[in-house]
């Protein structure tokens, strides 16, 4: 099995569920599971969203905590998609939450970002003009004096 370079590995409630929810709103296949045999709970799954590998497992206090437990996450995890008002409208239906509407941004890219039902927070995005560091850098400016 071929690893990236970086995965993120969350816990969440009910990791059976979660893999299902990442199936239906983002197309995740499973690459496998790893079941404890005394609580039936989920130890390690592994599922790929595209090109991207994501780990998740049940939480174990001592090991994990989920955003539930926490109060909240730090860490959103970015999908990039090229149809982002599809890839968004199907992640609602099958039941994320959503925390911000998909906007145009002066980044180029049409952003919106959601909650999934475990509590993690997703930003799904889709390119849709090319744009320089300089460029965005005058466009935030710009934006930035607008509120001034």
């Amino acid at each position: 099995m071929h690893y990236p370079t970086l995965s993120p590995a969350i816990a969440v409630n009910d990791a059976a569920k979660a893999i299902d929810f990442y199936k239906a709103a983002f197309g995740a296949e499973e690459r496998y599971r790893l079941i404890e045999p005394e609580s039936g709970k989920i130890g390690h799954a592994e599922i790929m969203i595209r090109d991207a590998l994501i780990m998740l497992a049940d939480e174990y206090p001592a090991y994990n905590k989920t955003p539930r437990t926490l109060g909240g996450t730090t860490v959103k995890l970015g999908l990039m998609s090229e149809n982002v008002d599809a890839d968004f409208a199907r992640a609602v239906k099958a039941g994320a939450e959503v925390m911000r509407e998909l906007t145009d941004e002066f980044y180029g890219h049409r952003t919106g970002s959601l909650r999934d039902p475990f509590g993690h927070e997703w930003t799904i995005s889709q390119e849709k003009e090319k744009v320089a560091p300089e460029e965005m850098q005058r466009r935030w400016d710009a934006m930035s004096a607008k509120k001034s």
